[in-house]
């Protein structure tokens, strides 16, 4: 008898590979987003929380715009081709689920950073004050 794991078979490698492929354009994780911090990054990093916990600690180079702010009066600054990255505190909170969303139906580019702030943790990166 098959495993709860094998119970349903894997996909056919081809939609696998589309499968996952697609999952990467909706998404980056903590250590890629350090990586491309620390290269100087080719994409606007937001932190949706609300000010008080930014001002607690934040992901370095993040600005702080909570989610219910993301507006097209306060996106115009930066030119439509700008790719947004989104988090918020972490696996537990949908906040960047829903910056992302926001920006999307701005038709900015955007993608969310799994984790957030707990993920960023876990992975022994350092915060800023």
């Amino acid at each position: 008898m098959p495993s709860s794991v094998t119970q349903v078979k894997p996909a056919d490698s081809d939609a696998a590979a589309r499968h996952f492929e697609e999952s990467l354009a909706f998404e980056a994780d903590c250590w890629d987003v350090h990586d491309a911090l620390a290269k100087g990054p080719d994409f606007v990093l937001i932190d949706v929380r609300s000010p008080d916990l930014y001002a607690q600690g934040h992901v370095p180079g993040a600005i702080n715009i909570p989610h219910g702010k993301l507006i097209e009066s306060r996106m115009a600054q930066y030119p439509h081709g700008t790719i947004f990255v989104t988090y918020c505190a972490g696996p537990h909170c949908n906040g960047g689920h829903k910056g992302a969303i926001r920006l999307a139906r701005l038709g900015r580019p955007v993608k969310l950073m799994i984790g957030g702030i707990t993920g960023w943790i876990d992975e022994g990166f350092a915060l800023e004050k």
